[in-house]
């Protein structure tokens, strides 16, 4: 497979395309294959995919950033069964992706890709570690800078406070999974 050159560009890029997020994905895959931290894990899930997983990254940002619904798939799924991920390899894969990205987009084009890489960080760290996970400051600080609240608190919609460890107020709609689905319903 012919891989797209992966140094910076020479002038950042003022729109994201196509073409320039291919480029971003796979500079960025090559730093995190490089990283010391970072290289054994995806190494260990990835060993052997690589050429199919940086394509799927490309489908998958270029439907975040310029709406092209290429991808197909489930983050939570996707990150779930991935062993040994810890809190500080969350921080060094947006530290990595976030460099990766001031290196090649003006600032405007950059926020499109950092405020989501932010939030689903922040997701997957808390569907990883549970809800009484606390984000590390140094993300909170990077998302609340990158995208601040909308309101100020105390503007209302805010969130009602709840006591740590109480359970996610919503019930989840649906048939039961250990119903016998031959059995007609009542």
């Amino acid at each position: 497979m012919t891989r797209p050159d992966t140094r910076p560009a020479a002038a950042l890029q003022a729109q994201p395309t196509e073409e320039n997020i291919r480029e971003l994905v796979y500079a960025f895959y090559d730093r995190v294959r490089d990283d010391s931290m970072l290289g054994s894990v995806f190494d260990g899930v990835l060993a052997g995919r690589w050429d199919e997983h940086l394509p799927k990254m490309c489908r998958f940002w270029s439907s975040l950033v310029l709406g092209t619904k290429s991808y197909r798939g489930n983050v939570q799924q996707a990150h779930d069964p991935v062993p040994g991920v810890e809190p500080q390899h969350f921080s060094r894969w947006l530290y990595l992706f976030l460099d990766t990205v001031q290196d090649r987009y003006e600032p405007a084009a950059a926020v499109q890709f950092m405020e989501p890489a932010l939030r689903i960080a922040q997701s997957l760290q808390l569907s990883r570690f549970g809800w009484d996970y606390t984000i590390p400051p140094e993300q909170q600080a990077l998302l609340d800078r990158v995208a601040p609240r909308r309101r100020p608190a105390g503007h209302g919609h805010d969130l009602p406070t709840r006591p740590t460890g109480e359970p996610f107020p919503a019930r989840f709609v649906g048939r039961q999974m250990d119903v016998d689905e031959s059995t007609p319903a009542e």
